[in-house]
This record gives C-alpha cells, structure tokens and sequence, in this order.
C-alpha cells in the first residue's frame, strides 16, 4: 500500500512538472518568442493520448497520469501555434513525416499486444521529432531549452511513478527523453555556433 502511495505521489510530481514546463512554454508561444513547429505537436500529441492508454492497459497504473496529461496539452499547444503563428512554414518533408506517424497508429489497434502498440507509437514519437530537430538546427532560438530540460525530468519522474516496470511501460518515457536530450544538444551547439 505504501508502495502504491508513493508512486502515486511520483504521478502527481511528475503532472507537476509537466504543468511547469507547458506554461512557461505556451506563455511564450502567444508571446511569439517560441514558435514550436506545429506537425511535431500535432504528432506528440496524438502518439502520446494513445500510449497513455496502451499503458493503462499492460498496468502502468499512476506512471502513465502524466503520459495522458501531456498528450492533452500537447494537442492544446498544437492548436495554439497553429493560430498563433503567423507564419507556419510546413515543408513536403514536414508533411511526409506527419503523414508516415499518423499512418502507423491504426496499425496499433490491429495488435492485440500492447508493447506492439507502443512499439508503433514510440516511432510516430521519434518522427514527430524530426521536423522540430530541423527547426532547431536552423532557428535554435525559437526552441526553449528550459522546456525540453524539464520535460526530460519529468519523464524521468514518470518512469519512477510506473507500478509495472516492462518494454511496454518504459520504452515510450525513455525513447522520449532521450529524444529530447538530443534536442537540447543540438539547440545548445547551434546557439554557441550562432555566437561566436
């Protein structure tokens, strides 16, 4: 029981976290200072609502809260860079990449084994990175780091509050904050580029 409680405790952290890093986030997106790329959104959003589910059904318990919490947000910060930004630059590559993660999550209700499921979703995730690393390399001011910095915490907290530790619990959390580490390398290295 006591066991129960604290990674319940972990899961409300963990929501905490997130809700410190999206503010600050979408206060800068209607402030125009961050101008997130909005197939990435569309992507993470949509990926992340269903791995919270597949991981709610191999008992990911509390652990997957936060999943579910930041796939809603997600959606919500897509919609706001959509109309916020008044110039949505969205490439042949940028749609191709939109198109090829979108196309892989019906392919996860055709599994009846959710790690097949996340295994899909992970992917799309990793895809839906790709369009905002390019952003990143070429604009590495329009990305805040603090976001990426504590969305990796975060993660990391979450994969602490799952109560059932397995490939299809853990590889969505982890795929994504090595994902994000690597997004926070790049915009670190290309700001000190730009500086010199």
């Amino acid at each position: 029981m006591g066991e129960l409680i604290a990674k319940e405790i972990l899961a409300i952290v963990a929501i905490i976290l997130t809700c410190i890093g999206f503010l600050p986030y979408i206060r800068s997106i209607l402030l125009g200072t961050i101008k997130p790329h909005v197939i990435s959104w569309v992507i993470w959003g949509s990926v992340t609502v269903f791995v919270f589910f597949a991981q709610v059904s191999d008992g990911g318990g509390a652990g997957a809260w936060p999943i579910g919490f930041t796939g809603v947000i997600s959606i919500l910060v897509a919609f706001i860079a959509y109309f916020k930004t008044s110039v949505i630059h969205i490439d042949k590559l940028d749609w191709f990449f939109l198109l090829l993660a979108l196309s892989s999550l019906p392919l996860w209700s055709y599994t009846s084994n959710p790690l097949w499921a996340v295994v899909i979703l992970t992917t799309s995730e990793v895809l839906g990175f790709i369009p905002t690393i390019r952003k990143a390399y070429i604009r590495p001011f329009e990305e805040s780091l603090l976001f990426f910095i504590i969305f990796s915490m975060r993660n990391t907290v979450s994969i602490l509050a799952l109560e059932n530790y397995t490939l299809t619990t853990l590889l969505f959390p982890v795929t994504t904050t090595i994902a994000c580490l690597t997004l926070i390398i790049i915009v670190i290295s290309r700001r000190s580029v730009a500086h010199r």
